[in-house]
């Protein structure tokens, strides 16, 4: 099953919805920032400016030195001065000090602000948070306009502003910004599967296009619609399909021609070695009268019109394979007495083992020609090429797949002592015209032989294979088998009538 993420849309949609992720929360970031810094700034300036404005109303009624109860006077002025923003105040002044509010610990002043704020003459502050409260602690010296060689008179106010407002703008800000992350991921999720539709789609005809073509549909075209790139793959694609018809369809009037030519010469070549033939047999009644010379032509000019014969026939019947008018004449059959007849036919009953059923034991619909063709073959080459004994067996074997078509096959093996089949000559033992030693022009066979019957087993609807024998040593001295498998039981396709063979003339 294919996962939906695998896939170049999930990859699309997981890169947008990423994306927008990292520029929205980037943005609600630094967004965040600028604003609570805003928040933050305008407040502590506006504090401050107050602090110093109350501090600097109230510096000429100071004595200097201060008592405690000036101090004490300071702090109270200073935070009734602003009475709704909750002031916490503290006066200084070496080892004096007072609060606005009794037994004010004031534990949010530390030692470097208290050391900065005695350091210089302008104002210190610090946020500090306890408690999970946020508060803005701002440190202002006192300074007194005379006299002029005492600037710096060891007097400092200290101010604690609790910044729950500002805590609470902040937090709306950031709730703001989460509740705009969601749509913002919704738009990029919804954005996504429109850039995906848009770039998917043309893959996806490309895809059906490249299926449909290697279906053989060679006429397949793509629309192209825009000047993108996959408007120019698309392009790209119908001038290749385009080449590639043109090829296949030059390449199938090449095959069509060449088929034709076979048909035709194996065709015109009929008539004459038919009478040859008849001549030659007439020949060979009389080669005993002949002298030994003459006698000896005539019988190798039959043995080669005879050859001559056979190579004609099997050309004309690879001719009708390849142009697909072979067909079958599927009939009931006793499996293991065609086998017989086969052998009977040739005269190999007494030269060929068998191992075969009893009578109607094995019985199938096969094309009795097709079969006798495919056995004779089989055994023709192992006699030919092989050595006796020549073991012809017959069974029956069921596949193990209960949903198959066809339960029953019947397996037939052609098994030799010779030699064996070469390793890399295994793979070419059904080609045309094959021969496993190159310096080798002539032979007894036409080389279609194996081909033919690799035809006929196929228009059954089954298999042939070549090996070596497993036992007795490998391929030098175990000899070679082949195997058919025919499924039985077939339901009787519709038959191709193969064409009546007449004679052409051109005129």
């Amino acid at each position: 099953m294919k996962r939906p993420l695998r896939g170049l849309r999930g990859r699309l949609l997981i890169a947008f919805v990423l994306l927008t992720a990292v520029a929205t929360l980037t943005t609600g970031a630094l967004t965040l920032r600028e604003a609570r810094i805003a928040v933050l700034q305008q407040s502590q300036d506006t504090v401050i400016k107050r602090l110093r404005a109350h501090v600097d109303g109230l510096a000429p009624g100071i004595a200097y030195p201060p008592t405690q109860s000036d101090l004490a006077w300071v702090a109270q002025e200073v935070a009734a001065a602003e009475p709704a923003q909750n002031w916490r105040v503290l006066a200084t002044y070496r080892g004096l000090r007072a609060t606005s509010r009794p037994q004010d610990t004031f534990t949010e002043l530390t030692a470097d602000m208290r050391s900065a704020v005695g350091s210089r003459r302008a104002a210190v502050f610090q946020r500090v948070k306890a408690d999970g409260r946020s508060s803005l602690v701002v440190g202002l010296p006192v300074t007194f306009a005379e006299p002029a060689e005492r600037p710096a008179s060891g007097v400092a106010v200290f101010l604690t502003v609790p910044q729950t407002g500002e805590q609470g703008y902040v937090d709306a800000l950031v709730t703001a910004i989460g509740r705009a992350v969601v749509p913002a991921l919704g738009l990029a999720v919804l954005l996504a599967l429109l850039a995906a539709r848009g770039v998917l789609r043309p893959v996806r005809e490309l895809r059906r296009a490249t299926r449909s073509i290697a279906e053989g549909h060679l006429d397949t075209r793509l629309a192209v619609n825009g000047s993108d790139e996959l408007a120019d793959l698309s392009h790209t694609f119908n001038e290749t399909a385009a080449a590639l018809e043109e090829s296949v369809a030059e390449l199938r009037r090449m095959e069509a021609r060449a088929r034709r030519f076979v048909a035709d010469v194996s065709h015109e070549l009929r008539t004459p070695l038919a009478a040859m033939s008849a001549v030659t047999d007439v020949l060979d009644e009389d080669a005993d009268r002949l002298d030994p010379d003459t006698a000896m032509a005539v019988r190798l000019i039959s043995g080669e019109t005879a050859k001559l014969a056979r190579l004609v026939g099997d050309l004309m019947e690879i001719s009708r394979f390849d142009a697909g008018a072979a067909g079958l004449q599927l009939d009931d059959l006793d499996l293991a007495e065609s086998l017989r007849r086969t052998l009977a036919a040739r005269g190999w009953q007494d030269t060929v083992d068998t191992l075969l059923p009893g009578p109607g034991e094995l019985r199938g619909r096969v094309d009795p020609r097709r079969l006798d063709v495919a056995v004779a073959n089989l055994v023709g080459n192992a006699l030919r090429h092989g050595a006796c004994p020549v073991q012809l067996r017959l069974y029956a074997r069921e596949m193990p797949d209960p949903a198959a078509d066809d339960r029953v096959w019947a397996v037939i093996e052609v098994t030799d002592s010779g030699p064996g089949i070469p390793a890399d000559v295994l793979p070419h033992v059904f080609d045309r015209f094959y021969k496993s030693d190159t310096a080798r022009t002539r032979s007894e066979g036409s080389g279609l032989g194996l081909s033919i019957t690799a035809e006929n087993v196929r228009l059954h609807g089954g298999t042939v294979r070549a090996a070596n024998r497993a036992e007795g040593g490998g391929a030098e001295s175990g000899g070679a088998v082949f195997t058919v498998e025919i499924p039985l039981g077939r339901e009787e396709p519709e038959e191709k009538e193969e064409p009546e063979e007449k004679e052409v003339r051109e005129t």
